[in-house]
């Protein structure tokens, strides 16, 4: 027989339990805050090109770069949101529409998705891509008050639609009259997957976002903190470590705010009013080893092989140059194995991945340059990732 207390509402019993947090969503990366410290100057440059729209007139394409966590897309969508209040104050025909290129990775896909966004009917599949562009380019007939649509649309993570479905995206998009595109990526040489065809039709302005400081990243925090936890949780020390551990991460805000939501759940797990230094070292260790092995599990079995060769060389302690690292792998891949400069591609990608890095060091005059690759996490954790999931 099932005793009455196992008959509760499981949800219910979790639910009544003290935490540290008034509300979570604020130390979530999407939310949109009023106020977005330390990236005013980039603010004002999208919005120096955006104010064109409100004239009447296409504003150009803009390029937003700068790596993840740097507060590229909550710019983006900040400008968006006050482009679009004050266009209706003035009456004037602006939309800006927001696409994710990893939810959407193809051309048909993001015209659709644009569609629908707008309010036109349009199936994910089953029509010709010459008849979803004429349901696009339809909507930019005047409507009845004879007032021109101008849209702009902001593509984020570009780079992953590009390197997977080519540039077909842009050059239907740049051969639109009125509308300009915004893209955000966190690689600088993304335009390696546009033709020159295109690249000429985009002449983009491009807008660089640098990584924040330790400084910049705790202001970040204390107002994010300030609406999330309750009154006198966080000891004194734990959003300046957050801080200082985000900023080795190439001043990542995201990492930071993962950071200290995790601690905060941590203090709750351990039934703790208050979050000390020890909650943030240990959500450190979680959200790497998280992190890691996400990647690990989602790497093409070639890339796997090229990372075990890495592990190898780097137990052992030699200098691991990519012709060096195409021996080992060689050895570990057992007859299937893919071409020399094929590894290049792989280690670009790890490198991306934040699992390695690469340096060029000279060899001295008449011995050319060599390329030098390192691993980029605790050697523990890759191998637990690899190997124990």
């Amino acid at each position: 027989m099932i005793k009455g207390d196992l008959m509760d509402n499981i949800f219910e019993k979790l639910g009544g339990k003290n935490s540290v947090f008034k509300s979570k969503k604020y130390l979530d990366h999407r939310f949109l805050p009023d106020n977005l410290p330390h990236r005013e100057d980039q603010i004002r440059s999208v919005a120096k090109y955006w104010i064109e729209s409100l004239i009447g007139v296409t504003p150009p394409d803009v390029t937003i770069y700068g790596k993840t966590g740097t507060g590229k897309t909550a710019v983006a969508k900040f400008a968006r949101k006050q482009l679009e209040q004050i266009s209706n104050e003035k009456n004037v025909n602006v939309r800006v529409e927001y696409i994710r290129c990893t939810d959407y990775t193809t051309e048909y896909q993001v015209i659709a998705r644009l569609c629908q966004q707008m309010g036109q009917d349009v199936p994910y599949r089953g029509w010709t891509k010459a008849e979803v562009i004429h349901a696009f380019r339809d909507m930019f007939k005047k409507n009845v008050f004879g007032k021109n649509l101008i849209l702009i649309i902001i593509l984020d993570e570009i780079d992953i639609l590009l390197k997977n479905n080519g540039d077909g995206l842009l050059y239907t998009l740049t051969r639109t009259d009125n509308v300009a595109i915004a893209s955000i990526s966190n690689y600088v040489d993304f335009k390696q997957f546009i033709k020159p065809r295109v690249k000429s039709s985009l002449r983009d302005r491009e807008i660089v976002f640098p990584p924040y400081n330790a400084q910049q990243l705790m202001d970040i925090l204390d107002e994010r903190a300030e609406l999330a936890f309750n009154n006198e949780v966080l000891n004194n020390d734990v959003i300046p470590l957050c801080a200082a551990m985000a900023a080795k991460e190439e001043g990542d805000a995201r990492y930071a705010l993962d950071l200290l939501r995790t601690s905060g759940e941590l203090a709750d797990e351990n039934g703790s009013d208050v979050i000390y230094e020890d909650y943030v070292r240990e959500a450190k260790d979680y959200i790497e080893h998280n992190k890691v092995t996400d990647i690990i599990m989602t790497l093409p079995s070639q890339q796997q092989k090229v990372l075990e060769s890495l592990l190898y060389l780097t137990k052992r302690k030699e200098e691991i140059t990519s012709g060096r690292l195409y021996e080992v792998y060689k050895e570990f891949s057992k007859g299937d194995s893919v071409s020399y400069r094929r590894i290049f591609d792989f280690i670009n990608e790890l490198e991306l991945l934040g699992l390695i890095s690469t340096k060029t060091v000279s060899r001295g005059r008449g011995k050319g340059r060599t390329n030098i690759i390192d691993l980029q996490c605790d050697i523990q954790l890759l191998e637990d990732a690899m190997w124990n999931n």
